[in-house]
């Protein structure tokens, strides 16, 4: 077996600043994820902080990928664990880690009454869809201001723009009456906010930004493009 000597056993000292430069920008971003998740998990208790790391997950790999452009700095997340009757919509400033909104949101009629459990991609079946989303333009509709999202998960929400899943203002998102019947008002799929805070909410997530709706599903949180992203992509796209 043959001795090493002290050259094997140690780097010479001038490589030293350079392997030690290299660890430090390789943590960087780490820590950086990490600073951000702190913080907005901070100015958002009530949201779940696994959840909203997932929601950061499907945001970065949907940048690395190219699918979301750089300008992708608003990030609404939807938790469809919790009751129609609490806050479950928060819109987050990702360049600040500020908090922007917590509000009430509605799910499909097709999805359930104040607890949503089913979700779908089809229409007509008046459910909510998961998945990360895109925002695009707004427009004035029958529910007045309005702001379309195209789905980015094939088969999980992609028909979201055919079954006209917008994000809107809506009489029937009322705290108040919710706390009396037991349950918001329904929509036919979309993610309906408080028609106070409507054209405020929209004008925050238009033009591009991403939308993260999340439940307990398991075949699409095994399956998601978003949650598993191919790890040499991510670099691939990183590093140009």
């Amino acid at each position: 077996m043959p001795v090493l000597s002290r050259r094997h056993l140690h780097p010479p000292p001038a490589r030293l600043p350079g392997m030690l430069l290299a660890l430090l920008l390789a943590a960087a971003p780490l820590a950086h994820a990490q600073d951000l998740l702190a913080r907005m998990s901070a100015a958002a208790p009530g949201l779940d902080r696994k959840v909203l790391a997932l929601a950061l997950e499907a945001r970065d790999c949907a940048r690395a990928t190219g699918v979301a452009g750089s300008g992708a700095d608003r990030l609404a997340v939807i938790d469809y664990t919790l009751p129609s009757t609490e806050k479950r919509l928060w819109i987050f400033d990702l360049d600040r880690g500020a908090l922007l909104h917590a509000e009430h949101v509605a799910h499909g009629r097709g999805s359930g009454d104040n607890m949503a459990t089913r979700f779908s991609n089809v229409e007509g079946s008046y459910q909510s869809s998961l998945g990360l989303f895109a925002t695009a333009e707004t427009y004035m509709g029958e529910n007045g201001y309005s702001l379309r999202m195209d789905g980015l998960e094939p088969g999980i929400n992609d028909a979201a723009r055919e079954r006209l899943l917008v994000m809107h203002g809506a009489d029937y998102v009322d705290p108040a009456q919710a706390r009396r019947q037991g349950r918001l008002g329904r929509s036919w799929g979309c993610p309906a906010v408080r028609a106070g805070v409507a054209r405020a909410v929209i004008d925050d997530l238009r033009d591009g930004q991403l939308v993260f709706a999340y439940a307990r599903d398991a075949s699409w949180l095994n399956g998601s493009r978003f949650l598993h992203c191919p790890r040499a992509e991510r670099k691939a796209r990183a590093a140009r």
